[in-house]
């Protein structure tokens, strides 16, 4: 295969080739080891910030350092072993935001990725460093307001953007009834509106397109669109890297489409999954009675939520899935095999450029 007929997604002066951006899977399924196998090949890999210090079992006041110094020892591993692009996916939704924030800066990674809220405030904690932001909208609107924030309080633009469909898996930026009757506007759409915001500025902001994105084709498709590249999270579950449970991943081979589902999570907000036990009790009114030592979301009401989502998603990476459910995007069922990273990228790869 000819790698100069492959796109390249230059964020600065960072080279992505093939253009892809793996999501970041928390609670604890896209640690070192996945982020940096897909480095390895010339992606981004992305280490998902929440939750990722295995805090159940110690007090609360331990939570913001336990995820502090996991955050640290991950970005350290997947340095020690990948040269390539590694970024961190950091929710501003999180309580301990500011301190994943800065532990990341120090040291030194490529890129913080920033969603579940608006990262009015990120490039404030830069230090003058050359870390790309890349903020997570789901509309042209969301990206205008950021741009004349920061652009205002800080003279600077966003290095990036990723744009979130509503066949994104787990939180999705869309109102319940947006999502369950199917009328929240298509990712082709709100490409067109967030590329036509982008390029109103003179600075080069690239696009790039997330949610329900499966294949080289699906990847050609937004290109087409005006994205510069894609970010892509369900396909790397089922790779030998990936750090969830087997367990975990075996849930997405084991689905079917009618599997796929969403649920009102207690952070409110829609989250698609796939469908289990566990599913089907909370849909059905069933609570889990749980005593919240560390409050790790902003949006979470500990005293009527029905359940810990911090204890169900970090049981899911553990492989306990009674206890649990699986994030997943829309396509999952479609994920057949577990493969190495090296594999489904160079797939994926091929795909891309017999698209275009």
């Amino acid at each position: 295969m000819d790698m100069n007929s492959v796109p390249v997604l230059k964020i600065g002066n960072l080279n992505i080739c093939p253009p892809i951006i793996q999501g970041g899977m928390g609670v604890r399924v896209s640690r070192a080891n996945l982020a940096a196998a897909v480095a390895n090949t010339g992606c981004m890999g992305v280490i998902a910030s929440a939750g990722i210090g295995q805090f159940e079992d110690f007090p609360g006041s331990q939570f913001t350092k336990l995820n502090e110094e996991a955050l640290r020892a991950e970005i350290r591993k997947a340095r020690s072993m990948s040269s390539g692009p590694i970024g961190v996916n950091i929710m501003v939704a999180l309580t301990d935001y500011e301190s994943l924030v800065k532990t990341a800066v120090e040291e030194n990674v490529d890129a913080i990725i920033s969603g579940a809220g608006l990262p009015l405030n990120l490039p404030q904690f830069l230090n003058g460093k050359d870390i790309k932001l890349i903020p997570v909208v789901s509309s042209a609107r969301t990206l205008a307001i950021i741009c004349k924030k920061w652009k205002n309080n800080f003279n600077k633009l966003p290095d990036a953007v990723i744009v979130e469909g509503p066949e994104a898996g787990g939180h999705l930026g869309y109102s319940h009834q947006s999502i369950n009757e199917n009328t929240a506007a298509c990712l082709s759409d709100i490409i067109k509106e967030v590329v036509a915001v982008a390029d109103s500025y003179s600075t080069k902001i690239p696009v790039i397109a997330a949610g329900g994105i499966f294949d080289g084709n699906d990847i050609a498709k937004f290109l087409k669109l005006g994205a510069c590249g894609v970010q892509m999270a369900t396909r790397f579950v089922c790779t030998d890297e990936c750090d969830a449970h087997d367990n975990f991943k075996q849930a997405y081979l084991n689905s079917s489409a009618g599997d796929i589902t969403i649920i009102a999570s207690p952070v409110g907000l829609p989250g698609r999954v796939i469908n289990s036990n566990f599913v089907e009790q909370i849909k059905n009114g069933k609570t889990s009675a749980f005593n919240c030592k560390y409050k790790c979301l902003r949006t979470c009401e500990p005293k009527v939520a029905p359940y810990c989502i911090a204890k169900a998603l970090a049981n899911a990476a553990q492989g306990n899935l009674d206890d649990s459910f699986v994030f997943a995007g829309s396509n999952a069922y479609k994920c057949t095999e577990i493969v190495p990273v090296k594999r489904l990228v160079e797939q994926l790869t091929a795909e891309l450029t017999a698209a275009l």
